[in-house]
């Protein structure tokens, strides 16, 4: 899998989950994945979007107000070697 897409990464398996099904209600292709090594810390599962729904993603997750989220990413290159992460800004 080598496409780019964006992901939301927390300390929280709870709130990964909040997350992805007021994605869903609100019409985004969400999912969870495995959090790359990459992002430090955190609890192991990230939600992914599609890179064209970050702004909403991040106006959902602002309006659930997750205490556990570390940030907004988009990634380019899940499940290779040249696996790269930029932080997405609102």
């Amino acid at each position: 899998m080598n496409s780019s897409f964006g992901i939301a990464a927390f300390r929280s398996r709870t709130q990964v989950l909040r997350l992805e099904e007021a994605l869903r209600r609100a019409g985004m292709d969400a999912g969870v994945i495995s959090t790359p090594r990459e992002v430090a810390i955190g609890c192991g599962l990230s939600v992914r979007f599609p890179l064209a729904d970050a702004q909403k993603a991040m106006a959902v997750s602002r309006r659930l107000a997750p205490s556990a989220l570390i940030g907004f990413y988009r990634v380019d290159g899940y499940g290779t070697r040249q696996l790269r992460l930029t932080p997405l800004r609102p």
